[in-house]
């Protein structure tokens, strides 16, 4: 019996020190990060969408620029605020605001009664409009009448979306929802939906760009744009809002700044795909740079979870054995978007403090590929013929020793090529990490994408450095096996 004990013992208390230390250097920068918010004349952190021209989107140099991005910079620069723009997407910016991760959006954001219950909003900024767009060399759709038995693209949280829903029953047609408007006008393209319904500067901006669409409807009434924050918090931020606002509509500068998008030609840039890569291989490398160093930090962490885990999974002890299968469980049994979301934004406003996105996204990917290590760790000392052990054990060796010195040079012999593959799996799902704000390669192409519309040249040239990145993790790992079945 004295030797079980022993084992149990060291078991636990190596997964506690590794454990302990784990969770602190994880969660160190996220609590670091926690503050209060800032009073006036300091540090607003302000979140965006990311594509949604004319209003927000990125240039060619990687800069957020867009009518709401100049807005909100002569502000500040008239009230004498500071702030940090996130661009993390519409639906984690509603997230965020309500859970106390920014102090205020400008995302192009309608006001509503529905909104005014959670969020109080400064005074109208932009009084916009719907109108329906269908392709160019379409004819066959020129009223909402010829929408009869088809189906039209939105985009959630839109006016757009709002205004084909009331009158979807009357005309007889269906919706199907989008993260963006670039997928919008790409299901369209497809052929799988006739038209879109999209907030009129939007579509306008769009067309004048050369994405192929043209309009076949009068603007219909809309929404006013509006700077949210959470209902009764930053009231001065609200204030000081408001009086830049009026500052800049007596000044011209509104005016001015509006007519720097809403007026403006063309855009004459190459977007072929030597022309794409030319304007955007800066961006493009940024965003692969975020994609691997997410996948070698988490991947790391991972390996040990995956062991501490793995190494419960096959213990004798009960409770070890217990802990290493709840864990498996929850994150192999839960999507890792809902896995996301909640260390992002549901942690944080439960226990009160501030993470950040990259904070908040390698934590997701290491317990979410933990779980799977943790399985391949369990599989691999399994395939280990029980012999092996009970032959160590029978010439006097300690449990923990014939675990490392007999059965577990055996079982990595085995788990290399697991390894390698969720170390690809892993790289691969940094791109669900975009939900909450992180422009990894997948993310930059869709922001890419929404100032030039070329999705298909864009998604070529993301999916071929993705081909190139996975196939030389092959062939490392088909070297490093053969390296070590040697």
């Amino acid at each position: 019996m004295k030797i079980p004990h022993t084992r149990g013992r060291g078991v636990v208390a190596t997964a506690f020190v590794l454990f302990s230390l784990l969770l602190g250097s994880v969660l160190a920068p996220s609590m670091a990060s926690a503050q209060p918010a800032p009073p006036p004349g300091q540090n607003y952190l302000i979140a965006t969408d990311v594509t949604f021209a004319p209003f927000e989107f990125q240039d060619e140099s990687g800069n957020l620029v867009g009518i709401d991005m100049d807005l909100l910079a002569a502000i500040s620069e008239d009230q004498g605020f500071s702030y940090d723009v996130n661009a993390v997407g519409f639906d984690a910016a509603l997230q965020g605001v309500t859970g106390g991760q920014f102090n205020g959006m400008i995302a192009g954001m309608s006001i509503t009664d529905a909104r005014k219950a959670t969020f109080d909003f400064s005074d109208p900024y932009f009084e916009s409009g719907v109108q329906m767009g269908v392709l160019d060399s379409d004819d066959s759709v020129t009223s909402y009448e010829d929408l009869r038995g088809k189906t039209v693209a939105v985009k959630n949280g839109t006016e757009g979306a709002t205004f084909a829903e009331s009158i979807k029953d009357q005309y007889g047609f269906t919706t199907r929802y989008f993260a963006d408007s670039s997928s919008m006008f790409d299901e369209v393209r497809t052929g799988n939906s006739a038209a879109v319904f999209e907030d009129y500067p939007v579509l306008a901006y769009g067309i004048k760009q050369g994405n192929g669409f043209k309009t076949v409807t009068e603007k219909e009434p809309g929404a006013s744009y509006g700077f949210a924050v959470a209902k009764g918090q930053n009231q001065e931020l609200l204030q000081e809002f408001n009086a830049g606002l009026a500052n800049l509509k007596a000044s011209g500068q509104y005016d001015e700044i509006l007519d720097t998008y809403l007026n403006s030609d063309a855009s004459t840039d190459d977007n072929s795909i030597i022309g794409l890569i030319k304007s955007t291989w800066k961006l493009l490398l940024e965003g692969l740079w975020l994609t691997v160093l997410l996948t070698v930090i988490s991947i790391a962490i991972a390996l040990v979870l995956g062991a501490i885990f793995g190494l419960f999974r096959v213990s004798t002890n009960i409770v070890l054995r217990g802990i290493g299968t709840t864990y498996v469980d929850v994150f192999r049994g839960t999507p890792l978007l809902v896995q996301a979301f909640f260390i992002y934004f549901g942690i944080p406003a439960a226990l009160d403090f501030q993470m950040s996105a990259f904070t908040a996204g390698v934590i997701t990917l290491s317990l979410n590929a933990g779980a799977y290590m943790a399985e391949i760790v369990r599989g691999g000392i399994l395939s280990v013929d029980k012999g092996q052990m009970e032959a160590s054990r029978s010439l006097g060796i300690s449990y923990l020793k014939s675990m490392r010195k007999v059965v577990m040079p055996q079982a990595v012999r085995t788990m290399i090529p697991s390894y390698i593959n969720q170390f690809v799996i892993t790289l691969k799902d940094t791109s669900i990490l975009s939900v909450i704000g992180l422009a990894e390669l997948t993310q930059t192409g869709r922001i890419i994408i929404a100032r030039n519309f070329q999705s298909f040249n864009m998604w070529l040239i993301i999916g071929v450095m993705y081909f190139i990145i996975i196939m030389a993790l092959t062939k490392l790992s088909n070297r490093i096996e053969k390296r070590i079945n040697k």
